[in-house]
């Protein structure tokens, strides 16, 4: 019998979680069945998974007609209907969390998309959606938007766990790592315990190879043809190399002395978008211990059934670096390139925020 290639992941040191979150998962009991045989080990939600869940299927249609009668609004609706999910997500994965001791078993919930520039709404935000959550294997998402980076700090010294998603660039990495030691090491001088504070940085993958590819097919030469589908891979690779320097430094050894845990990278977007390319391209080139890969279920899906486990995430380091530096020759601006992500990153998530609202609002008016 073939080895399970999900299961085999696990043994890699990567933790598989599942960038899906839909009542019909956690209730049917599919969810218990892909932890126990899959080695499914978290869960990831954003504003265009629960716009898709909540929308698309009728699983919620009573409980979104009893809050009606409640008299709450659109956004109140929102936020009981996904706080439920995840809370119940949250208790299905909690044996996880027990037996990893913390390590795993995390379900995200995001802050409110229009916060990302706002850094203090995200952390009133932030502070109020891990007390109504009140669950210790939650994680927070917030943005690593420039006013995002103060407000990370901040909730990590008070003992908030983070998920920082929409990481692009290596720079805006570096800046995000900064923010989640200096938030530890401002608890440890309030004298606060450091051991159960989690966090993950999500490092979005595909979206730079889909960006950058059109720009490299319409030009011509060895290089352009090396680097087309490589960029999204090289990067991830260059900021693991960065995740080791940071977390095997001086600086975060005494922190780990007194409980800290390391912010693991986690490989977000990894769902392929070029036809042309494996389905599993950005699971197979990013197995490496101590990491996340969030995949969507389709993906999750297509790797266990012809995943190919084999930690390379170190591979190629060096190519990896040789060919960014090289980008500027093609007329490419990687840190440009990854600022524009970022962007275009908070805009799709306030579109399908907003078309979620939009529909919540009308069910409201129409019972009015």
């Amino acid at each position: 019998m073939k080895p399970n290639a999900l299961i085999q992941l696990g043994m890699l040191g990567q933790s598989i979680w599942l960038d899906y979150i839909r009542r019909d998962l956690i209730g049917s009991g599919k969810l218990k069945r892909l932890i126990e045989d899959d080695g499914l080990r978290g869960m990831t939600s954003n504003p265009a998974i629960f716009e898709k869940a909540i929308v698309e299927s009728h699983d919620y249609d009573t409980e979104i007609q009893a809050l009606i009668l409640e008299k709450k609004n659109a956004q109140a609706i929102y936020e009981a209907l996904s706080q439920h999910d995840v809370q119940s997500a949250a208790d299905v994965f909690r044996p996880i969390y027990e037996n990893t001791g913390g390590i795993d078993g995390y379900v995200s919930l995001e802050v409110n998309p229009h916060l990302a520039h706002d850094t203090a709404g995200t952390i009133d935000e932030a502070r109020r959606l891990w007390r109504a959550l009140n669950r210790p294997n939650v994680l927070i998402k917030v943005p690593a938007t420039g006013e995002g980076l103060p407000a990370i700090q901040q909730l990590i010294s008070e003992g908030i766990n983070v998920n920082v998603t929409l990481i692009f660039g290596l720079p805006r990495y570096r800046q995000v790592v900064e923010a989640y030691i200096a938030g530890l090491e401002a608890r440890a001088a309030q004298g606060k315990p450091v051991n159960h504070v989690s966090s993950v940085a999500s490092f979005f993958v595909s979206r730079i190879d889909s960006l950058i590819d059109p720009l490299l097919e319409k030009q011509s030469g060895d290089l352009a043809e090396k680097a087309r589908g490589q960029i999204a891979v090289a990067s991830a690779k260059l900021a693991y190399q960065i995740y080791k320097e940071i977390f095997g430094a001086a600086r975060f050894q005494h922190l780990l002395k007194i409980g800290a845990r390391g912010q693991r990278l986690l490989w977000a977007s990894t769902g392929t978008k070029n036809p042309e390319y494996s389905d599993v391209k950005y699971i197979e080139a990013l197995i490496g211990p101590d990491t996340v890969n969030t995949v969507p279920l389709e993906t999750l899906i297509a790797y266990h059934d012809h995943g190919h486990p084999e930690a390379r995430l170190e591979k190629d380091a060096g190519t990896a670096a040789r060919l960014l530096k090289r980008l500027p020759e093609l007329g490419i601006d990687i840190d440009k390139i990854t600022q524009q992500l970022e962007n275009e990153g908070v805009t799709k998530f306030n579109k399908p925020f907003d078309m979620l609202m939009d529909a919540l609002s009308r069910k409201v008016s129409q019972a009015a």
